[in-house]
């Protein structure tokens, strides 16, 4: 069972930057089609940010288009969450997932960023 681990998360200023990491237990290319970040603020449904998939597509919601670059590296089978220009209302918890199909997709435990004004 692949796994995936969050770290980066923490407590930064308004205008600041956060670069969020996710590593998996085992190949991200073998095991997943799309790679992704979601996040969850308090009392909010989870909410999709950006994806990557195998052949590098990036999608990203409009509130975070031109701040943050979601990368891979399948090499290290690490997936970046680079965010900048961060506001008050990115706070949330942000989960790394892995999603090979309808059937089969895999989370994280999530990292918390916080942003204070």
């Amino acid at each position: 069972q692949v796994q995936l681990v969050e770290s980066g998360g923490g407590l930064v200023q308004v205008g600041g930057s956060l670069r969020l990491s996710c590593a998996a237990s085992n190949s991200i290319g073998d095991n997943f089609y799309t790679m992704a970040w979601y996040r969850q603020a308090p009392g909010k449904q989870r909410e999709l940010v950006a994806t990557i998939s195998s052949g590098g597509m990036t999608t990203y919601t409009d509130s975070v288009k031109g701040r943050f670059t979601i990368s891979k590296d399948n090499a290290k089978n690490m997936v970046h969450l680079q965010m900048n220009n961060l506001k008050p209302e990115d706070t949330a918890t942000y989960y790394c997932n892995g999603k090979r199909n309808a059937w089969f997709e895999v989370w994280g435990q999530g990292t918390l960023v916080t942003v204070s004004s």
